[in-house]
């Protein structure tokens, strides 16, 4: 679940709610050729010439079965050349395989160590896997074969970002904008990371300069949207562009967004929900697949029936003593929650990070049965077997403290299974009330993994879900899982926050009582939020009134208990 701001190739679940992300598609790193650092080859016979040209076109059009079919062809009579494997590749990584594409490119590069191209789209295919660290290595490699590459620099920033390395981040996107001053990408991904740094101002400067070089670039409004406030004359602005009919549909909601911020701005709440409405529509119907009530309805139901009984468990009753996992719906507070714990001096904030789903789902393609299917079959081996790799995917958040937290807004689906597999670890649900996150997820944009936020009926919907699991997972584990109330914490918030670090086996820091003064690098659009001391006054339903009654309505109906 992503929200739209974090740059291409962002994973993640977005903000509080992502991952990070309705963002334009990876632009591949160059285009290749038969540059003079590439060892000669022998021709290809007449045959695999004309089919591996054939290739080529059938990608260019996007045909990729084409493609892999013409590829084919050519490797049955040339074995492993470096060509065909490499524009495989390429096919493998349009189509979205990643680790067939990086292992393609990993192939050629034995033939083509010095291919600047070859590093770069490994080192996107790595990134796509989140081997964040390996990636980077490539794209530095990249960077010194062609340091004059801005596209080179841009994907070496985004990588460094990725592992929250802010100043490393900054410093690689700004080689690539002294060499391609133009490079778009580039410039918004900069005044992200600024953003996440905390560097606001640094952060508004660069999203005017893409506005000054196109008055109507949808992601430069809304990110810009998210970091300040906007004025009349940028709503102004934002009006008319919203209202042109030439635009692709992902600019028109993202500019709808970015209006109905600046109407609030204005105190225009009647004319903003309006907007909202609009640029949620716009949204929903163009999503790759809608999101299903039923079916996550039954998911939920699964996940409790799955646990209900007893469930096998790792008998290292130890396991899992350093991690904190932190979840809950979006916008409820989960980055602030993870930036309180991360000021803690023993706490190493890891963002939004996806090894635990990741982990589950590469067990259920091993066992080909979907989670939580075959949560009942599973021994106290294989849960040990799945906490020990989750601990090896993670090692690299510990390094330089010993505890860590893993925040993912689809965590509170997989909580009794991060329990079996790590029966120390600590379980931290940050809930809000429900109207104000409902209205919080309408009126941000999000990826289409989280397609019910574009409908309110959907949002209560889908609030009753998690509330109903969150209520059987405290029941069930009511040592290892800790309901943190947003309302509570910004009320009062140092005994809220000693009861949090008691939970978690942490002593008393003040730091933690000052979470804006943490330096870290935030990696979702709630950075601008979390610079800021704690405080009250983000609630918004008041200034919408009866225009949430059928949100209200609904919750009712569906069991919800709000104030």
């Amino acid at each position: 679940m992503h929200e739209a701001s974090p740059p291409p190739s962002r994973g993640g679940l977005g903000a509080d709610g992502a991952n990070d992300v309705t963002t334009d598609p990876v632009p591949a790193a160059t285009s290749p050729g038969d540059e003079e650092h590439k060892i000669a080859l022998p021709p290809l016979s007449p045959v695999a010439t004309r089919l591996l040209a054939r290739a080529r076109r059938d990608w260019e059009v996007r045909d990729f079965e084409a493609a892999e079919r013409s590829l084919a062809s050519v490797l049955a009579l040339a074995p492993r050349d470096p060509r065909a494997v490499r524009m495989l590749g390429m096919v493998a990584r349009s189509r979205g395989d990643f680790a067939k594409a990086a292992e393609c490119f990993r192939a050629v590069l034995s033939a083509w160590p010095a291919d600047p191209f070859l590093h770069s789209e490994l080192g996107l295919s790595l990134l796509a896997l989140d081997a964040f660290e390996e990636a980077a290595e490539h794209f530095r490699q990249a960077c010194d074969l062609a340091p004059d590459s801005g596209t080179a620099w841009f994907h070496l920033g985004e990588a460094l970002w990725r592992q929250a390395q802010g100043a490393e981040a900054v410093m690689a996107l700004q080689q690539a904008l002294a060499r391609e001053p133009a490079h778009r990408e580039a410039r918004l991904a900069l005044a992200r990371a600024h953003a996440g740094w905390g560097r606001l101002d640094a952060a508004v400067a660069e999203f005017r300069e893409v506005l000054r070089r196109d008055p109507v670039d949808p992601d430069a409004w809304y990110g810009l949207s998210l970091g300040t406030a906007l004025d009349s004359a940028d709503t102004a602005r934002l009006q008319e562009a919203f209202a042109r009919s030439d635009l692709p549909a992902r600019s028109h909601y993202l500019l709808g967004f970015a209006l109905a911020k600046g109407l609030e701005d204005q105190g225009e709440h009647a004319r903003a929900f309006e907007a909202l409405r609009e640029a949620n529509a716009s949204q929903r119907a163009n999503m790759r697949v809608p999101w299903n009530a039923d079916e996550e309805h039954g998911f939920v139901d699964a996940i409790r029936d799955a646990f209900a009984s007893p469930v096998a468990s790792s008998p290292a009753a130890a396991a899992g003593g350093e991690v904190i996992l932190v979840t809950g719906m979006p916008r409820t507070g989960s980055t602030l929650v993870e930036q309180i714990l991360s000021s803690h001096p023993d706490v190493q904030g890891a963002n939004e990070i996806r090894d635990l789903p990741r982990l589950i789902e590469a067990e259920s393609r091993r066992r080909g049965s979907a989670f939580p299917r075959w949560v009942p079959e599973a021994m106290a081996a294989d849960w040990q077997r799945l906490g020990e790799e989750y601990l090896a995917r993670t090692a690299r958040w510990r390094v330089g403290k010993p505890r860590f937290t893993d925040k993912n807004l689809l965590g509170w689906h997989f909580a009794g299974a991060a329990l079996a597999m790590l029966p120390a670890a600590r379980v931290i649900i940050v809930r809000r009330d429900p109207v104000e996150t409902c209205l919080a997820c309408y009126r941000h944009c999000f990826t289409d993994e989280a397609a019910f936020a574009c409908d309110l009926d959907d949002l209560a919907d889908y609030c009753a879900g998690f509330l109903r699991l969150t209520r059987f997972w405290l029941e069930k584990y009511p040592a290892q899982v800790f309901v943190l109330r947003y309302e509570a914490l910004v009320a009062d918030p140092e005994p809220v926050i000693r009861r949090l670090l008691d939970f978690c086996g942490l002593r008393f820091d003040a730091a933690c009582l000052a979470p804006h003064e943490n330096p870290r690098a935030v990696l979702t659009p709630s950075a601008a939020q979390v610079r800021r001391p704690l405080h009250r006054g983000s609630a918004r339903s008041a200034c919408y009134d009866d225009r949430l009654e059928s949100l209200r309505q609904r919750l009712r109906s569906s069991g919800v208990p709000f104030e």
